[in-house]
């Protein structure tokens, strides 16, 4: 099932976990240089007024159609998973449901609409979609050969660089990708889950974990890019900020 996220928060059950389960280490999750936030209700909920720490997983979707075509595509819905796709995302699920996610969140775009949902099933729980996890847009270069995405995407390399300001020709720039990721997260750290897993792209999330962690390690975008359902675990908060701890099985000095 697929559910939108509405504009509020709603109280749940806290969960204790671990920050970082002894799983997530052996668990079977960079930037593809190629390939505003809501109000929230002003009710009591403690998971919000506590801003107590979080694990969040972040996984790349399944492949997709795109992926194989040869063509960069960062429309939305975009493309669906192929037969392998589908495949990679049930043996996500059967990998990793078995840290019990408390939430299950996905981008905009079907293809990581469709490689959360068997984890969704797997953990009993629905798949809420939010604006602002989607992959950063090509610009002008959507559409073109794949071999132009260095060019599309060398704006992300001075982000990470502190450089926001530069704009992908046609698209975003540093602080507009980053602050609608941003909105996204909040709004998943507002809903009281203290583990959640969110299914995202191969641009957006190793771009925005980089740009936001305590311990960035730029040279991971290149030596360690993400494969589909590769993943990368981040803890903390908003607020006192995030520190990565796994990059898709490699821990993470801290």
């Amino acid at each position: 099932m697929i559910v939108i996220w509405r504009n509020c928060c709603f109280p749940r059950k806290k969960v204790l976990v671990s920050l970082v389960p002894p799983s997530f280490t052996n668990a079977v999750v960079a930037v593809a240089l190629f390939a505003s936030g809501g109000s929230f209700g002003t009710g009591s909920s403690e998971a919000v007024n506590a801003r107590e720490p979080i694990a969040i997983t972040f996984m790349r979707h399944a492949e997709s159609a795109g992926n194989v075509s040869g063509v960069i595509d960062t429309s939305v819905p975009g493309p669906e998973l192929t037969e392998k796709g589908r495949n990679q995302a049930q043996v996500a699920a059967d990998t990793f449901s078995k840290l019990d996610y408390d939430g299950v969140y996905a981008s905009t775009m079907i293809r990581t609409q469709q490689t959360a949902d068997p984890m969704a099933k797997a953990v009993d729980a629905t798949v809420e979609v939010l604006p602002g996890l989607q992959e950063i847009e090509a610009g002008e270069f959507d559409g073109k050969p794949e071999e132009e995405g260095r060019v599309a995407y060398a704006a992300t390399s001075d982000w990470l660089k502190g450089n926001r300001d530069a704009r992908i020709p046609g698209g975003i720039d540093g602080d507009e990708f980053d602050q609608r990721f941003d909105s996204a997260v909040e709004k998943i750290y507002a809903s009281g889950d203290t583990h959640p897993i969110v299914f995202s792209h191969g641009a957006s999330i190793p771009t925005w974990v980089l740009m936001n962690v305590r311990n960035p390690d730029l040279t991971l975008v290149t030596t360690d890019r993400l494969p589909n359902t590769g993943y990368i675990v981040i803890t903390g908060t908003p607020e006192t900020g995030w520190t990565l701890t796994d990059w898709n099985g490699k821990n993470i000095s801290q």
